[in-house]
């Protein structure tokens, strides 16, 4: 199956620091990406629930309050999907930006259409 890759920028009026919690930790991403998320804290894998369905991911990469990344674990698939969180400052203008990265088999619309929908969730939540 072929893979995409979608990039997605958005603005918040939140700070890195107040942020970061919702794309490093289960009771964060829980709030707005996946309806339930565990973590197994020996191996960092994370056990992502929507509607009844488990997906599991492998916390990869982590720099507190800048970045987070999670390579999705699938026996059936060589090119594993991932998905990525960046946390951003612009200095001139002290905007806040999160970038997004997802490798996946959705395509750019679909992808588009699901992260702009998740983020908005995330705007609500965070106020921003």
């Amino acid at each position: 199956m072929a893979k995409y890759k979608y990039v997605g920028e958005f603005e918040f009026n939140a700070s890195k620091k107040m942020l970061y919690p919702y794309f490093s930790t289960a009771s964060g991403l829980a709030q707005w990406f996946a309806d339930d998320v565990n973590i197994n804290n020996e191996d960092k894998v994370y056990t992502f629930i929507w509607d009844g369905d488990e997906s599991r991911a492998r916390l990869t990469s982590n720099r507190t309050n800048h970045h987070v990344r999670f390579d999705v674990i699938d026996e059936d698939d060589e090119d594993n999907n991932f998905f990525e969180f960046k946390i951003d400052m612009n200095e001139l203008t002290q905007s806040v930006y999160v970038r997004i990265t997802d490798y996946s088999d959705m395509d750019e619309e679909e992808a588009s259409e699901l992260w702009e929908s998740l983020i908005h969730d995330l705007k609500e939540i965070v106020g921003g």
